[in-house]
């Protein structure tokens, strides 16, 4: 049987995150698989390269299905777009070897976190970017940021509720920048745990604060204790920007998130 990757955008705003829930309908997961399986004719299921929590946007979601359906590239995208709600759109959808695997094959993520430094409502942002209000040392975050590089016990990142057996993950890029009164924060790993950019975004801001320093987040990853970190951030602010594979490539889509960086 035929295997697609689809390539994904959608504003999370309005969902319960990616993964398709039996008690109701406001994931991303539902309408794809609902609007897929209207253009297959066929019951269709899929897979997600990463399952985004309630809130959290995405620019570059890949996701994987099977069908026996004959359609066109084109008659897909268009087709499938059709059936989708205005936040939730298909950039493109390519045909690959049966083995491959949106999840399974993926070796690096990348997500970014969207800060914005005002004094006033964010308004046409409101729900995509944090809003921050105090004077935040970004210079000083980036330094601290450096500490999470590499492979590490992340415990302290982790949410309770996370169902992974291990918190080892292994990080291969952080960064945090400014640009005018936005503050972008971005991570490149292997995989990620529940809620783990959330609450490393959170503990950072103690750091531009200047509430900890820099040697005691270095401190706080070493503890492996979720009580030593910060608080978790709004989703308002995370975008899944995407994965990256080695045997399969696409050509990423860019919004403003990748323009401020």
């Amino acid at each position: 049987m035929p295997r697609y990757f689809v390539q994904l955008e959608y504003k999370g705003s309005n969902y319960l995150g990616f993964q398709k829930q039996s008690n109701t309908k406001r994931t991303i997961q539902g309408h794809l698989e609902k609007a897929l399986s209207k253009i297959a004719n066929e019951s269709v299921k899929t897979t997600c390269s990463g399952r985004t929590d309630s809130g959290v946007h995405a620019t570059n979601q890949i996701v994987h299905f099977d069908t026996n359906s004959r359609r066109t590239i084109d008659s897909w995208v268009k087709g499938t777009n059709r059936y989708l709600p205005d936040d939730i759109s298909v950039i493109n959808l390519y045909k690959v070897n049966k083995d491959h695997h949106a999840r399974f094959d993926a070796v690096k993520r990348t997500y970014k976190y969207l800060l914005k430094k005002s004094n006033n409502n964010t308004g046409l942002e409101n729900e995509q970017c944090l809003l921050i209000r105090e004077n935040i040392d970004a210079a000083a975050m980036h330094k601290a940021a450096q500490h999470l590089v590499g492979e590490k016990d992340f415990s302290s990142f982790r949410a309770s509720g996370c169902q992974s057996n291990s918190a080892m993950r292994e990080i291969f890029e952080v960064s945090v920048k400014t640009k005018g009164p936005y503050i972008i924060f971005s991570i490149v790993g292997n995989a990620f745990l529940l809620n783990m950019i959330r609450i490393i975004v959170g503990t950072l801001l103690e750091v531009g604060k200047k509430k900890i320093t820099v040697k005691q987040f270095k401190d706080i990853i070493a503890a492996k204790k979720r009580s030593e970190a910060g608080k978790t951030v709004s989703p308002n602010g995370l975008y899944f920007i995407g994965p990256e594979y080695n045997d399969f490539q696409y050509i990423k889509n860019t919004v403003l998130i990748d323009e401020l960086d």
